[in-house]
């Protein structure tokens, strides 16, 4: 049972490996299906003479608007100034919190949902109120709408609370001001910081050579254009990376199981040598001890296969229903975890197996 357990350990970390990455490469799957692969981020160059931020034409985002198979297009603007829950707290402690000033129409372009609370619109956006996203309002400590930030040493009214964004980190860690009050209260030059665009998915190729030349149409090399959705693929492909690693180890605690089971098929040789001296005494043929031996170390590791690859199975179900993964073990996995014990219990139980059917009947009955 010790043996067996050896193999159940190595197929069931190799199981469990395979399906806990499996489930969240699934998650991160999901989530770019949800989200889309067809939003694009345009944001400033850096000057080569002073290495500065080069400034975006102000209604730049509308411009955006006019190349063929864009969808929609928002912006927002970087603000001067701190967010912070009162005066009382020291302009030092940000919390990672940045003021941006935001063009109505963000909310659908980063297809966004509002946990609480209302989106800034061309009525609100003029008055001292504010949007929070969903990490500047839990590093605030704001729950419920109504509640008073101090922005740039102002204080403005908090209206609403987005859901995460994925796809725009920045986002969740910001505070956002409708344009005109942004200009209003807190002196914003109206220069967008970055250009959000969602267009089809058949024309993100294209528009992702336009956008440069659009927004600044003398200098495309100052406009820079990302893809937010690469870096959750790039997630999946390194959870892929990750994943051979930690097979390598399971691989490891397999071969150790293997020599377990080939360690234990010699002990059971040089014990039964009485009971492998009587059978060929009644007429086993070397072929049947072989076959016997063989046999046994097949059910041993076989076992041990068996009940790794329930272990490893719910190993990963626990693991994911736990962290909201959706579960997933790949049949391949199992298969071939499977298989690996049968070719483990094939070769550890090969030389057990030879030397048990070269023993001479007598000499074996006579040193039992």
């Amino acid at each position: 049972m010790l043996s067996a357990l050896g193999i159940a350990i190595g197929i069931a970390t190799m199981i469990s490996v395979v399906g806990i990455s499996a489930s969240g490469k699934a998650e991160v799957l999901r989530q770019l299906d949800e989200l889309g692969t067809n939003l694009l981020v345009a944001g400033p160059g850096e000057s080569m003479l002073t290495g500065e931020k080069i400034k975006l034409p102000k209604g730049a985002e509308k411009m955006v608007r006019r190349i063929d198979g864009v969808e929609q297009s928002a912006a927002i603007g970087s603000l001067p100034g701190t967010v912070r829950r009162s005066d009382k707290i020291s302009k030092d402690e940000t919390g990672g919190i940045t003021a941006q000033a935001a063009t109505e129409e963000l909310l659908e372009t980063l297809d966004a949902k509002i946990r609480a609370g209302t989106w800034l619109n061309a009525g609100n956006g003029r008055y001292p109120s504010v949007v929070l996203g969903s990490v500047a309002a839990e590093r605030l400590g704001i729950s419920e709408i109504g509640q008073q930030v101090l922005v740039g040493g102002r204080y403005f009214t908090v209206i609403g609370i987005l859901d995460p964004l994925p796809l725009a980190p920045e986002i969740e860690r910001s505070a956002l001001i409708g344009w005109t009050a942004a200009q209003r209260y807190l002196g914003f030059d109206g220069h967008p910081t970055s250009i959000y665009e969602r267009s089809a998915d058949d024309a993100v190729s294209r528009v992702r050579e336009l956008l440069p030349r659009t927004i600044n149409a003398e200098n495309p090399q100052d406009v820079t254009v990302t893809d937010p959705s690469a870096a959750l693929q790039a997630k999946a492909a390194a959870a892929g990376a990750f994943t051979d690693l930690l097979l390598g180890l399971g691989a490891v605690a397999l071969l150790v199981g293997g020599v377990g089971v080939a360690n234990t098929m010699i002990i059971s040789v040089l014990e039964r040598r009485h009971e492998i001296g009587l059978r060929r005494s009644l007429g086993a043929t070397r072929g049947h001890v072989r076959l016997q031996f063989v046999t046994e170390s097949l059910l041993l590791s076989g076992l041990g296969g068996v009940v790794g690859a329930v272990l490893g199975t719910l190993a990963t179900f626990g693991y994911a229903t736990s962290t909201g993964l959706p579960p997933v073990v790949p049949l391949w996995s199992i298969a071939g975890g499977l298989g690996a014990t049968l070719v483990i219990g094939t070769i550890a139980g090969l030389y057990p197996a030879v030397r048990a059917a070269r023993l001479s009947p007598t000499i074996a009955l006579q040193t039992a």
